[in-house]
C-alpha cells in the first residue's frame, strides 16, 4: 500500500481475521459497518453439507423475528424454493446466517452489496426481500465483461449480478459525485464540456476482468478487479467509515478501501487467502 497522494484522506487501515466467518463476525458489535461488501462461493451444485444455523423461526411460527424480519413469509418462501431445487437448501443453509449476521453489523446509513451469478440471483433477491423487507432493495447492478470461452449452444453467460440492500431506506449513504465516471458511448451527443469528464455509470456496468498482467494480478482464482469494489466503496462510505468483507478472497475490497481512507476488516478462513492479502496489503494486521 502507498501514501496517500497531496490532498487526498489518508490511507485507512486493513484488519484480517483468520476463521470461519460466522464465527468471527458474531464477536463484532452491532451497526459497525457503513458498508459490507460479500462475495460469496457461487453454488455450482458441489454439496457443502452444512448445519442449518438460523435465527428465524420454523414454518409457520408467524411471530416476527427480531430485528424485523418477516419470519413467516421468509419461511414459507424458503420451503417453496426447497421443494423447487433439491440444491438450494445446502447452499442457503451455508449462507442465510451469514447474511442476518451482516444486517445486524450493518450501520443505520449502511448498504450490503451482495455479489453473485446467474446460478443464485434470482433465489437471492426473493428471499433477501422477504428477509429484510422489499422496500430496503436498492439496485441490482449487473457487471458485463467479455472475457473467457463463447459456448455456441446458448447465450454465453457474461455477467454478474450485485444485489444492493440499505438499511434505512431513508437515511443511506449514497454519494454519486465521488463515483469515477466513464466515457459517454456516443460522445458527440453531448456537450464537450460532458465529454470531457464523463459520465455517471448507470446500473450496467462494463469492466474487464483481472488482466492476466498487470499490477492487480495476485494469481487467486476468484479475484474481482479493482475498479468494480472502487466503485463501490466511492459511492457508499465515506473516508474514516468502517468497511466489512467476510469472504474476503484476495484482498481486494481491503485494498481500494485502503486506498480511499477507509478502514477495512477482512476474514477468511483459506490460509491461502490470508497469505495474498498479507503479501499484497503489507500494512494490513492480522488479528490475534
Amino acid at each position: 500500500m502507498t501514501d496517500a497522494a497531496p490532498g487526498a484522506a489518508p490511507a485507512g487501515t486493513v484488519e484480517i481475521h483468520h476463521g470461519d466467518n460466522l464465527e468471527v463476525i458474531r464477536g463484532f458489535a452491532d451497526a459497525s459497518f457503513t458498508l459490507i461488501y460479500l462475495d460469496p462461493p457461487f453454488n455450482t451444485g458441489r454439496p457443502r453439507h452444512r448445519a442449518i444455523e438460523t435465527a428465524l423461526p420454523a414454518s409457520g411460527d408467524e411471530r416476527e423475528v427480531k430485528g424485523g424480519f418477516r419470519g413467516a413469509q421468509y419461511a414459507r418462501l424458503r420451503g417453496d424454493l426447497r421443494r423447487y431445487d433439491d440444491r438450494f437448501d445446502d447452499y442457503w443453509s451455508f449462507l442465510e446466517p451469514r447474511l442476518i449476521e451482516a444486517w445486524r453489523l450493518l450501520a443505520p446509513d449502511g448498504t450490503l452489496y451482495l455479489h453473485l451469478d446467474y446460478r443464485e440471483a434470482h433465489y437471492a433477491k426473493v428471499l433477501l426481500d422477504a428477509l429484510f423487507g422489499r422496500e430496503h432493495f436498492l439496485n441490482e447492478l449487473i457487471w458485463a465483461y467479455d472475457y473467457g470461452a463463447k459456448s455456441k449452444r446458448r447465450w454465453p453467460t457474461k455477467h454478474d449480478t450485485i444485489l444492493v440492500y440499505v438499511k434505512d431506506p431513508t437515511a443511506y449513504w449514497f454519494d454519486s459525485e465521488e463515483v469515477d465516471r466513464e466515457p459517454y458511448m456516443a460522445p458527440g451527443l453531448v456537450t464537450p464540456e460532458k465529454a470531457a469528464r464523463g459520465k455517471l455509470p448507470t446500473d450496467v456496468w462494463w469492466h474487464t476482468i483481472v488482466p492476466t498482467s498487470g499490477r492487480e494480478k495476485t494469481g487467486y482464482p476468484t479475484q474481482k478487479p479493482e475498479g468494480i469494489l472502487r466503485r463501490i466503496v466511492q459511492a457508499s462510505s465515506r473516508p474514516g467509515d468502517r468497511v466489512l468483507d467476510f469472504f474476503a478472497g484476495s484482498g481486494t475490497t481491503g485494498a481500494v478501501a485502503a486506498s480511499l481512507g477507509r478502514h477495512a476488516v477482512l476474514v477468511d478462513d483459506n490460509a491461502e487467502a490470508i497469505a495474498v492479502i498479507r503479501a499484497r496489503i503489507p500494512s494490513a494486521v492480522l488479528a490475534p
